[in-house]
């Protein structure tokens, strides 16, 4: 199985959830904590041992939030756990979690042995209260008597550990040799790319793989999908709910450059690579000219610039990258495809199956009843067809993506004090 994460769900003694799971980098409400744990242990000793720095994805400051801000829950806190890690638990009454998510429960994890490490404990929690780590495909238990009244489920079928669900996604479409890039578009825009061996940067997360000698260099947007379904909920209502594929070909009519708009889809703040839980969004360039439509685009494009300015960051840690893989919602409509590909100048491929993230949790569980192999994921997945990028938008789209980056700069002062007043959370 697979679910969000990394988010943090305390339990009581019996397994009980104390309270709603804060969810993963979205939640920005920890920010005042990565300020103190970076005071206290050094921001330098966080980024060294962790191999990343703290931002709003990670768990740890989210464990020392709760246990600040809401007492009474955490004296009831007997054990602390994540969305696929519950699920195990509540299947199998056994505790465990893939190495890719407790990556992100910094810093009680180290990436060096993949175990939980008690030197930074006393100001987060013991790690005797975390699942023990474990390889996404490794059989954490079998569904007990209870598990399969509940769920119909047979008693004693196997449990693999699992993932998050952008891990699985990426294993779903065969994102599983060293320089394979996953771009997952979802609510959020995640980005998974498969490492032999780390390349640390504080801009991004360097976590664990799905299997034993293998990394992820792992990055995330905020609110992309999300984006869309705030316009038509906001903007176009007429539109049949949850349908927005009229808005996607009105947007393919409007020229590159939506009339002269930029946009900043900062809507929950962002995550990376600049990791500012206090941006928020920002158009520029409005006029009476300007049209619905117009404004439609400038969104997408305003994505394709985020997706832009992670895989350039990539690029310039040194990271191989060989090849873009897109998955999720948003790569079942090629308009938005396409500008993505124009803005950065990247060639992407769709496989002919995206069923999403269910599509690698089979897979993960047939490698954990000894059904399949790793290696087996090239026969899982079906070529499709490729976005290629047209060279013939480029300079529009790089006069596009420097006014992108130049806008949130010279915005990012009076932005951040509109976030103080909204309150950051």
């Amino acid at each position: 199985m697979s679910a969000i994460g990394p988010c943090l769900l305390p339990l009581d003694a019996a397994g009980r959830p104390l309270r709603a799971g804060i969810l993963y980098g979205v939640d920005v409400r920890a920010a005042a904590e990565i300020t103190e744990l970076d005071a206290l242990i050094g921001h330098e000793e966080i980024q060294r041992f962790s191999l990343m720095s703290l931002t709003s994805q990670a768990i740890g400051p989210k464990i020392r939030w709760l246990r600040k801000h809401e007492p009474a829950v955490w004296r009831h806190t007997n054990r602390l756990t994540t969305a696929s890690a519950y699920l195990v638990w509540r299947l199998c009454g056994v505790h465990r979690i893939d190495r890719h998510t407790a990556s992100h429960t910094m810093p009680l994890y180290d990436p060096r042995t993949g175990e939980w490490d008690e030197r930074y404990a006393e100001h987060l929690a013991p790690v005797s209260m975390l699942p023990a780590p474990g390889w996404s495909d490794e059989v954490a238990g079998t569904i007990t008597h209870v598990a399969a009244e509940a769920t119909g489920l047979a008693a004693g079928t196997p449990v693999a550990i699992g993932a998050v669900d952008a891990l699985s996604e990426a294993i779903s479409v065969g994102v599983a040799r060293p320089g394979d890039l996953m771009i997952m578009y979802g609510s959020t825009t995640f980005f998974i790319l498969v490492q032999a061996a780390p390349t640390p940067d504080e801009r991004m997360w360097t976590v664990a793989g799905a299997y034993p000698g293998q990394f992820n260099l792992a990055a995330g947007m905020s609110t992309t999908g999300s984006l869309t379904r705030w316009f038509q909920d906001q903007m176009a209502r007429e539109q049949p709910q949850g349908d927005a594929n009229a808005l996607f070909e009105a947007a393919a009519c409007v020229a590159p450059g939506a009339g002269g708009l930029v946009f900043l889809p900062y809507f929950s703040g962002e995550r990376t690579p600049i990791n500012d839980p206090l941006a928020r969004g920002v158009i520029a360039g409005l006029s009476l000219a300007h049209s619905r439509d117009q404004v439609f685009r400038a969104i997408l494009e305003g994505v394709a610039c985020g997706v832009r300015h992670n895989v350039e960051t990539l690029a310039r840690i040194g990271a191989q990258l060989d090849r873009v893989v897109a998955v999720g919602g948003g790569a079942q409509t090629d308009t938005w495809l396409q500008i993505v590909s124009d803005v950065a100048g990247l060639r992407q491929e769709v496989p002919a199956i995206t069923l999403g993230a269910c599509y690698g949790d089979a897979f993960l569980a047939g490698c954990a009843a000894g059904l399949l192999r790793r290696d087996q994921i090239a026969e899982w997945v079906r070529a499709g067809h490729s976005i290629e990028p047209d060279a013939t938008l480029r300079p529009t789209y790089d006069a596009l993506y420097d006014d992108y980056l130049d806008l949130y700069q010279d915005s990012r002062r009076v932005v951040h004090r509109l976030a103080g007043r909204q309150g950051a959370r």
